[in-house]
């Protein structure tokens, strides 16, 4: 499955993360039965991360992080951006993946594949386990 992103809250559309900017997030982190494991909110102190440098999981990486998908888009969607290299005769559509923009909430539901694997987080995190995070994208750095 990989990551899947689901706006709570609209950020502003148009100020995207992109690798080697930090990151500021509130977030809640909890197992898929609804246990909360981790918040910054109820530390009442924002995340920081650096987007590109491993600093947290694969499922933040891609589910908070702008980028580009080739390819087909995805059914339904009609904003594709279609450009033709001048000497190739293949059409490359480019589209932007579900990501967020500044001021966005989203709920981040990651694979264990994305997350900590068969390995879990000792006394935290259970192996294999999908995780679930309640993440506002606070301001970029």
């Amino acid at each position: 499955m990989g990551v899947q992103v689901k706006t709570i809250s609209p950020g502003d559309g148009r100020t995207f993360p992109k690798r080697g900017q930090t990151c500021v997030v509130h977030y809640t982190g909890m197992l898929e039965d609804g246990k909360k494991f981790d918040s910054s909110r109820d530390r009442n102190k924002p995340f920081k991360f650096m987007l590109g440098k491993q600093e947290v999981i694969r499922g933040w990486e891609e589910g908070v992080a702008q980028g580009l998908q080739s390819g087909l888009p995805p059914p339904g969607y009609e904003g594709a951006i279609s450009s033709q290299p001048q000497h190739h005769s293949v059409l490359l559509n480019l589209w932007p993946q579900d990501t967020m923009s500044v001021g966005q909430r989203a709920k981040l539901t990651i694979s264990p594949d994305y997350a900590y694997g068969a390995t879990g987080h000792p006394g935290i995190i259970p192996p294999h386990a999908t995780l679930v995070f309640d993440v506002e994208l606070l301001k970029l750095e």
